[in-house]
């Protein structure tokens, strides 16, 4: 059989305040659109489904929106387990009825040991969990880390095997050796972030979710999607897409997506950064992170930088920062305080201080003095 592994769809997500919910949908047509011409027999979604535990009303119709697009007018099998962003209660509502139609959706643990059997393959959906969840299950305090749960898991999952069959895990943690984005949330269980990946040696493939990046693992058989669209701005140049698992050959695909909107990291001086020319070579509605190279002060340099890139998520400074203080230093042993205020305003915004201003300046002054 062959089937499509992805993972954390983070709907709901927002990118620094900017909405990604059109983004999502459009990336999720492409998804289905390689499904399809991939002919797989089932689609695998190895968990955080939702950026959040308490989604919004949109989020929750845009999640609900794909999956039955998926599953009821697609009629792809779904599997999908919970992540550490979902609520696996939330999430979990009404999935016993879901597998009348080939959706097997697991948000919980004690239910992670009953395979699901499509074809000749059988599918072990092991949900986000806490390590007091396996101590409850096993009835095993002894179990110190997620390591030994791992090892008790397996082992239970490994007592179900068909020997005629192969054995897909599904799951959502962070894998020995693995390296983290920006994106991807810190998972301590039991005082350890990191399974080791030998543990799963029984299985066949390990479809996991979690971390943000295809190339986060160097595994042949255990392997993280990534997500599909980029969160962060140390994913600016990961490519994103979704694996085709066959399980007879084992040949195992890449089918990159398309940014709907890509994310560009430039770094450049203003007056380049705001030449025409150059700026009209990048999607005004593209995400953007900026890093200046410039030192000085640029008046609002913000709202001018946003004329030619509307949507930027992130200023720096490459070189740091040139205080403008050093003429206002020279200066602030001879003159009034008046004075001193006037030429600080005129060297950080290249603009004298207007009648109005002055006047409120003076006012505010002598109340200060009037006080001392």
């Amino acid at each position: 059989m062959r089937f499509l592994h992805t993972a954390d769809w983070h709907i709901g997500k927002t990118l620094a305040g900017y909405d990604l919910l059109a983004d999502q949908a459009a990336t999720f047509k492409e998804i289905e659109q390689i499904a399809k011409d991939q002919q797989v027999d089932a689609v695998v979604i190895a968990g955080d489904l939702y950026d959040r535990s308490v989604p919004s009303e949109a989020a929750i119709n845009e999640l609900d929106r794909e999956l039955i697009q998926l599953n009821l007018k697609d009629q792809f099998p779904l599997l999908a387990i919970s992540g550490n962003h979902d609520s696996a209660t939330r999430l979990g509502i009404g999935r016993q009825w879901y597998q009348s139609t080939a959706f097997f959706l697991n948000t919980d643990f004690q239910s992670a040991f009953q395979p699901i059997t499509i074809k000749a393959t059988q599918f072990f959906l092991l949900p986000y969990f806490g390590l007091q969840q396996a101590k409850n299950y096993f009835h095993n305090d002894s179990l110190r880390d997620l390591n030994s749960a791992m090892k008790a898991i397996v082992k239970k999952m490994t007592s179900q095997f068909d020997p005629k069959k192969a054995h897909v895990l599904i799951a959502h943690f962070y894998a020995s050796g693995a390296q983290r984005v920006d994106s991807d949330t810190n998972m301590e269980i039991g005082g350890l972030s990191a399974v080791d990946t030998a543990i799963m040696a029984p299985f066949d493939y390990v479809a996991l979710g979690h971390l943000h990046s295809r190339n986060a693992l160097k595994e042949e058989r255990v392997r993280y999607s990534g997500s599909p669209m980029k969160f962060s701005a140390s994913e600016a140049n990961l490519e994103k897409g979704v694996w085709i698992v066959d399980t007879d050959s084992w040949q195992i695909d890449w089918q990159p997506l398309k940014p709907v909107h890509q994310l560009h990291v430039l770094t450049s001086s203003f007056a380049q950064l705001t030449d025409p020319q150059f700026a009209e070579q990048y999607a005004k509605d593209d995400y953007f992170v900026i890093k200046l190279t410039d030192r000085q002060v640029i008046p609002d340099v913000m709202t001018r930088l946003r004329e030619y890139y509307p949507q930027i998520i992130i200023l720096e400074r490459k070189n740091g920062f040139q205080a403008p203080h050093s003429q206002v230093d020279r200066q602030a042993a001879s003159e009034n305080p008046l004075d001193l205020l006037q030429s600080f305003y005129e060297e950080t915004t290249n603009n004298p201080l207007s009648k109005q201003q002055l006047k409120w300046a003076t006012a505010a002054l002598k109340q200060a003095q009037k006080e001392d």
